[in-house]
């Protein structure tokens, strides 16, 4: 069984533009549910703990027809996170990071969180992210002073499928960002960059991801034995 480390962004407030955003319903619960049939554990960390804010677009009839991921949020299946600035790395086999909106605003620079991933890294294990999830991955610093995802393929939200407006109030635009130190593709929904890194598309990426995530966590494991 390998121990993996959800993080999710707290959310996000912009009073000025009538703005709030936080992480996606799909992107944790679908791996999450995954990750858990396959044996799994799965913690939650967010930067500030405790309950952090989803996107209530997330919950819509139209983003989650079936009302599967708004059920799971209600049954308070994502209401104690851990804070970032409590959790050590060494402890987690993998590392995935939720999208939302919210990971461009409070997860992107977060040095905090950069460590985490270095320090996964750094031992042999798995980061991964979906949709605006790979946010952080552009800020990850190596040794050399390069990003974590430096010359890899790497794929996140496409621009083009942004909300119309919403670019405007984002920080930064995540394609081009990516772009500039990546390989950024949006023809597939998952990307391998090398045997520790992956990327998800979008929130329909977040169940291959998951598959994917239990995948290596196995062949890793049968390695180990």
């Amino acid at each position: 069984m390998a121990k993996v480390l959800a993080v999710l962004s707290s959310g996000h407030k912009d009073e000025e533009n009538n703005y709030e955003t936080g992480w996606w319903g799909e992107e944790l619960f679908a791996p999450m549910e995954i990750l858990e049939e396959a044996g799994h554990e799965l913690e939650l960390a967010s930067p500030l703990g405790g309950k952090p804010t989803i996107d209530q677009a997330s919950l819509t009839e139209e983003t989650d027809p079936q009302g599967k991921y708004k059920k799971m949020y209600e049954e308070g299946l994502a209401d104690n996170t851990k804070k970032l600035s409590d959790i050590n790395p060494e402890d987690y086999d993998a590392v995935f990071i939720v999208g939302g909106h919210g990971a461009m605003f409070d997860l992107a620079k977060n040095e905090t969180l950069h460590k985490i991933i270095n320090g996964v890294y750094d031992n042999g294990n798995i980061v991964s992210a979906v949709c605006h999830g790979p946010a952080p991955l552009i800020w990850t610093k190596r040794p050399d002073g390069k990003t974590i995802i430096d010359g890899l393929d790497v794929t996140g939200y496409p621009e083009n499928v942004e909300p119309e407006g919403l670019p405007a109030l984002l920080p930064f635009s995540l394609e081009e960002e990516m772009d500039k130190v990546g390989n950024y593709s949006a023809d597939q929904k998952v990307v391998w960059g090398n045997e520790q890194l992956l990327t998800g598309r979008d929130p329909f990426s977040a169940e291959e991801l998951g598959n994917e995530l239990v995948n290596a966590l196995d062949k890793r494991s049968k390695k180990e034995n």
